[in-house]
């Protein structure tokens, strides 16, 4: 691996970090305060072409990779925006990954293009009230009829459903008791979303409010079997093409939320003077935010690691999984913290910090809780016996 960054990568970051300048943290505090989608910022990044980071040149996109999209996503989640900047566009990102990998080619020229150009917005509709992270018990169904699936089912926790104009759906096409491997059965079908068969409701959240999280609820909703992506019962596979690359990049926004905090700790800390010194002269103090800030960059590198080996087409489950543990802990650590750096005042909007400490608990939990990624590590990286 180098760990130099390429003049592409460079000037990447810096035109993500200019574009970002451009919305500060009054615009934010809005965004959060009045639970609105921020479409001027969704427009600029349109505009400088940041939705199509992955896809290929000749589908409208600007042909890079998912160490890139990182990159992206970490100078995004370390601006102003944090984590409601970053679901403004990490989902066009990892999300259509599968239609790009396992799609056909009539499939990614009507859709890839407008996604690049940012006007075709989707979501993931994996999660169900029932299933959380036990994917292969999702209960919402697709059952053939000619050359249609008929589907029904319900599920919650989907980010931008409201807004998306297409939903890339996991459903059972095989019944659980009926395959071999639970994995087995479940296929990717790419839905429209703005139908009567659908109906969507939004979920009040403590924080991440710019992006609405939304149940969805799916009642004998007819769809050709063109919207198929990939082989019928393969969808489990297929999604991992989106999975991956969906850990990696939390894990580089948790690494960008967490620099960020400690960053705005540290120069906090320069001059709140007292008892008649700075106390970041404290070593109480200033041992904590050294602590926070080494376990952050140390879970950049595992990030990075997992985005090159899945850029070189080698395996990256296991490190996909350790760098989304190790960031989003490291990040969570951080944000603490960084509120007790700035005591009081880490309460107050005008400080952000409280902000930020609202959206990190969030990749804790999702795509993943972290219990469950150890879980994963422990059996399938150190081989014991299986607990899930």
């Amino acid at each position: 691996m180098d760990f130099e960054l390429s003049d592409v990568q460079r000037d990447l970051r810096e035109s993500t970090r200019k574009l970002c300048q451009g919305f500060d943290s009054h615009y934010w505090r809005r965004i959060d305060g009045e639970k609105i989608f921020p479409e001027e910022f969704a427009k600029a990044c349109a505009t400088a072409g940041i939705p199509g980071t992955m896809l290929p040149v000749e589908l409208g996109g600007v042909g890079l990779r998912v160490t890139e999209a990182a990159l992206v996503l970490q100078e995004i989640a370390a601006s102003d925006g944090g984590l409601d900047a970053c679901s403004v566009v990490h989902m066009g990102m990892f999300g259509l990954n599968p239609v790009l990998v396992h799609g056909t080619e009539e499939q990614k020229q009507a859709y890839l293009p407008r996604a690049a150009r940012g006007e075709l917005n989707s979501c993931f509709l994996v999660t169900e009230p029932d299933a959380g992270v036990d994917t292969t018990r999702i209960t919402t169904t697709a059952r053939r009829e000619g050359d249609d699936y008929v589907v029904t089912g319900r599920k919650v926790w989907i980010s931008r459903a409201a807004q998306a104009e297409y939903g890339l759906l996991l459903c059972r096409t095989q019944p659980y008791s009926a395959v071999s491997r639970k994995t087995d059965g479940m296929t990717l079908l790419f839905i429209p979303m703005r139908v009567p068969e659908i109906v969507i409701t939004e979920i009040p959240k403590m924080g991440r409010n710019g992006v609405s999280s939304n149940e969805v609820v799916i009642d004998g909703l007819r769809v050709p079997v063109s919207c198929r992506i990939g082989v019928e019962g393969h969808g489990f596979r297929h999604l991992l093409d989106g999975i991956n690359p969906e850990r990696i990049m939390i894990a580089a926004e948790a690494v960008g939320l967490g620099l960020n905090v400690i960053r705005r700790a540290a120069a906090y800390a320069q001059h709140r003077v007292v008892f008649g010194r700075p106390i970041g002269q404290n070593q109480g103090v200033q041992l904590p935010l050294a602590d926070a800030y080494s376990q952050l960059k140390a879970a950049e590198l595992a990030t990075y690691e997992a985005a090159w080996r899945y850029d070189s087409g080698l395996d990256c489950g296991a490190q996909a999984n350790m760098a989304k543990l190790r960031a989003t802990e490291a990040a969570h650590y951080a944000v603490n913290i960084a509120f007790e750096t700035f005591g009081g005042y880490g309460y107050a909007k005008e400080y952000d910090i409280e902000r930020f400490y609202r959206q990190l608990p969030l990749t804790r939990v999702a795509p993943v809780t972290n219990n469950l990624t150890k879980a994963f590590i422990a059996t399938q990286v150190l081989g014991l016996p299986k607990s899930y």
